[in-house]
C-alpha cells in the first residue's frame, strides 16, 4: 500500500476555502460550523492532510472514520480531540446514512499567540501529541462547559477588534485548555478498565523484556518502543501513567530494571560489569549510577548487605 504525501494547508483562510465557506473574520483565529465542513466534503479534497495551526474540535454524529497515523477512531461518538501544527490526519470517504453531523472546529494559527506567553506554553499541553483515539470523551456538563468557552471565543472577535481581544481570546484558550486537562485526568480515572489493561499490559510486557535476552541486544526500551507495543501514543501513556502510579513510562522501565538487577546481584555470582551488560548498559559505570541514584547503595554495596 502506498501513501501520498499529506496536503498542506498553511492557513486559515484556505482551510475555509476548500470547505466552501465565507472568508474567516479573523485571519488568525476561527470557530466553524463542523456540519457545513462535512457537507463541503467531496471526492476533490485530498484525504490526507497537514495543517500549518492548530485544531480543538468536537464532532458528533459521524459514521465515517479518521485516521492518526496508523490507528483509526470511530467517530460515531461525540470527542473533543486536539491536533497541533504538523500532525497529519487522514479521513475516509463519507458512508452514505450518516446521521446529522455537528460540532465546532476552532482554528488558532500559531501567529496569533505570538509574544504571549501561551506561545511558549501551549506545547506543554500534552494532549496536542495524543492520538485520535485517545479522544477525551466529554459528559454533558463539561461538554457545556467547553462549548461557552468557544462561544465567548466567537462572540470576541465577532465584535469590534480592540487592543484588549486578543488578551481576552488567549485567557479563553488557556482556560478551556486547563478544563481540558482536568478532564483528561478524570477520564485517566473514569475508564478504570481500560486504564487496568494497559497498566497490566505494561507489567507484562516489561516482565517478558528483561526476562529474555532482548535487553542484553537491544539496551534499555525507549518510551517510544513502549507506547509502540501498548498500542498508545508515548504522551498518553506518560499522562496516565503519572495519574494512576505517579510515575512517568521512564520511571516504570528504571524501576524493572532495578527489580532486576536487584536479582541478579543477591541470587548470582555474576560480576557487576557483567550485570550491566545483561542489563543493556555498554558500560558498568553507567548501571552503577543508575543503581545508586535509585536504592542509595552501590551494586557491590548492595549484595554486601546480603553476606
Amino acid at each position: 500500500m502506498t501513501y501520498s504525501k499529506p496536503y498542506r494547508i498553511k492557513s486559515i483562510s484556505e482551510f475555509h476555502r476548500l470547505n466552501n465557506l465565507p472568508q474567516p473574520e479573523h485571519p488568525l483565529i476561527s470557530v466553524v460550523d463542523y456540519a457545513k465542513v462535512a457537507a463541503a466534503k467531496s471526492s476533490n479534497q485530498p484525504g490526507a492532510i497537514t495543517f500549518d495551526y492548530y485544531s480543538i474540535s468536537i464532532k458528533r454524529g459521524l459514521n465515517g472514520k479518521m485516521r492518526y497515523g496508523q490507528q483509526e477512531y470511530d467517530f460515531d461518538e461525540g470527542v473533543l480531540y486536539f491536533l497541533a501544527p504538523g500532525q497529519v490526519l487522514q479521513s475516509s470517504p463519507s458512508i452514505a446514512g450518516e446521521t446529522n453531523p455537528s460540532g465546532w472546529i476552532l482554528l488558532i494559527h500559531p501567529d496569533f499567540l505570538w509574544n504571549t506567553p501561551l506561545a511558549k506554553t501551549i506545547r506543554q499541553y500534552e494532549f496536542f501529541d495524543y492520538s485520535v483515539h485517545e479522544a477525551l470523551f466529554l459528559s454533558e456538563k463539561e461538554e457545556a462547559i467547553i462549548n461557552n468557552m468557544v462561544q465567548n471565543i466567537q462572540q470576541e472577535y465577532h465584535s469590534n477588534i480592540d487592543k484588549f481581544s486578543q488578551n481576552i481570546i488567549i485567557s479563553q484558550i488557556e482556560t478551556l485548555l486547563n478544563y481540558s486537562e482536568r478532564f483528561y485526568q478524570r477520564q485517566f480515572i473514569t475508564r478504570k478498565i481500560t486504564n487496568h489493561k494497559i497498566l497490566s499490559k505494561l507489567e507484562d510486557l516489561l516482565t517478558e523484556y528483561f526476562n529474555n535476552d532482548t535487553i542484553a541486544k537491544k539496551g534499555l526500551p525507549t518510551v517510544h518502543y513502549i507506547a509502540d507495543a501498548l498500542n498508545v501514543s508515548p504522551n498518553y501513556l506518560s499522562s496516565l501513567l503519572k495519574t494512576l502510579t505517579g510515575q512517568s513510562t521512564q520511571q516504570h522501565i528504571h524501576d524493572k530494571l532495578i527489580e532486576k538487577a536487584k536479582e541478579k546481584l543477591s541470587t548470582t555470582n555474576l560480576s557487576v560489569s557483567e550485570i550491566a551488560y545483561q542489563l543493556g548498559f555498554e558500560h558498568s559505570q553507567s548501571f552503577s549510577k543508575l543503581f545508586k541514584s535509585k536504592i542509595n547503595l552501590s551494586p557491590l554495596a548492595f549484595r554486601a548487605s546480603f553476606n
